[in-house]
Parts: C-alpha cells; structure tokens; sequence
C-alpha cells in the first residue's frame, strides 16, 4: 500500500469514524497488521496490538454503560450476557467492515494473500485497536459518537434471536430435543501471539459441522461456534 493510498484510506475512515485525528499516527497504527511491520521494519509506527489492548478494555466499558442505560429493567445478568454478545468477535468483526476497516488494513503480503482483510480476527482486532485510538485522541465523547450508532442495531437484532443467552445451553437444548444428540465441540486451530493467541472451534451434531466460530479463549471460540449454529437453525426455520 503506497503513501498516496494510505493517505486516502485514512481520510475515508476518518470519515466512517466520525472524527478527524489530531494525532493520525494513532489511527495508522490503529490499521497497522503485525505482518506488515515484520515487512517494513524501517518505518517508526507500531504495530495494533497495543492499542487493541486499550480498546478491548474501552469497548467492555462504554458499551456496557450504553446497555445499563437503554435497558433500565434488564437485571445484572441480563445485561453481563447482552454485552458478551456485543462484544464478541464476531460482533466487532461486522463492526468493523460496517466502518470500512478491512479496507483500510496494512497487512504484509503473505497475509494479504491469504484473505487477511477479510478474517474474522483480524477485523476483530482491528476495530478494538481502532476504538483505542479513537479515545485517546478524542477521548469517551468520540468513542461514544462511533460506537452507539452501531451498537443500537446490533443490539435488538440480537435480542430478537435471543442471542445473548447462552448460546451453547441453547443448542443442546434444542439438539437433544429435536435430533436426539448432545453437541460435540473441537478445537481446529490456534494462532497468533501467546498474549493474543485466537482459538477455532467447530461444533458438530453428529458428524456434521453445525457451526464454526473464533475467540481469544477456547471458551469463546465454543460460545462463537454454538452461536452461529443456532442463527443457521433460526434461519432454517425462518424458510
């Protein structure tokens, strides 16, 4: 990605965002992939991963603020389980081709070559590090701004499918119920970083792969799977 390019894909973004950067460094380093520092070690921004950190931590704060406040009535369980589906990876992931951020991603050529602007960890990623960035340039105020717009949406919809209940209590329930079977989950991989390590899990009904997920835990690469099963049955009954 030339100067030029990079340019225009920032000011793009800061458009999406909502917020013109005082400091643009933040939000280039926001969109900066490990694979593309290990390929330009001359250039003086950073990597993501910090910032990530940062917005990972910013993101479980302002977006359960926003579920106490738009559902007065929801119990601390309730609300712990609604901001768990928000703010997982798949979650964030759409966020963040919502915003644009895949397109705007500095990747090294191997990872772009092997679809790295469209992993579901790497969007992921991305968006918490682009979160980071956003508050420390523009503080709560231009997190808020961004995220609510999304969250809103993303919220009901889950709500509707009743996403934020225990995906995988869901699925049994339903799996033994209709097909007589108890899910079965597996670990298919494991990559990244030991302080950024993701996790891919399958869940299989039988020998079937009912639902395939991604998480910084195996717990949550479980949760991930079991969930995208039950929005492919909700689908299926939907038909």
């Amino acid at each position: 990605m030339g100067e030029t390019e990079t340019t225009e894909n920032l000011q793009v973004l800061q458009q999406a965002l909502g917020h013109r950067f005082n400091d643009r460094k933040l939000l280039l380093r926001a969109i900066t992939h490990p694979s593309y520092m290990n390929e330009h070690p001359e250039e003086e921004v950073c990597d993501n991963q910090r910032l990530e950190f940062l917005g990972d931590a910013t993101l479980d704060f302002v977006i359960g603020s926003w579920v106490f406040d738009t559902y007065p009535d929801f119990d601390e369980g309730y609300m712990t389980r609604l901001r768990a589906a928000l703010v997982r990876t798949e979650t964030l992931a759409q966020f963040a081709k919502q915003a644009g951020i895949g397109a705007a991603l500095r990747l090294g050529k191997g990872e772009e070559e092997a679809g790295g602007r469209e992993r579901i960890a790497n969007l992921c990623d991305a968006f918490e590090a682009v979160v980071g960035a956003l508050y420390l340039d523009g503080g709560l105020e231009a997190v808020e701004a961004f995220i609510e717009p999304l969250v809103g949406p993303a919220a009901e919809e889950t709500l509707a499918c009743k996403a934020d209940q225990d995906a995988k209590s869901l699925l049994q329930e339903w799996s033994q119920a209709e097909k007589g079977v108890t899910p079965h989950y597996r670990i298919v991989s494991e990559r990244g970083p030991d302080h950024a390590k993701v996790f891919d899990a399958e869940v299989l009904l039988r020998k079937e792969v009912a639902g395939r997920g991604s998480g910084h835990s195996k717990q949550s690469a479980e949760q991930a799977a079991a969930q995208a099963a039950c929005e492919e049955l909700l689908k299926t009954e939907q038909d």
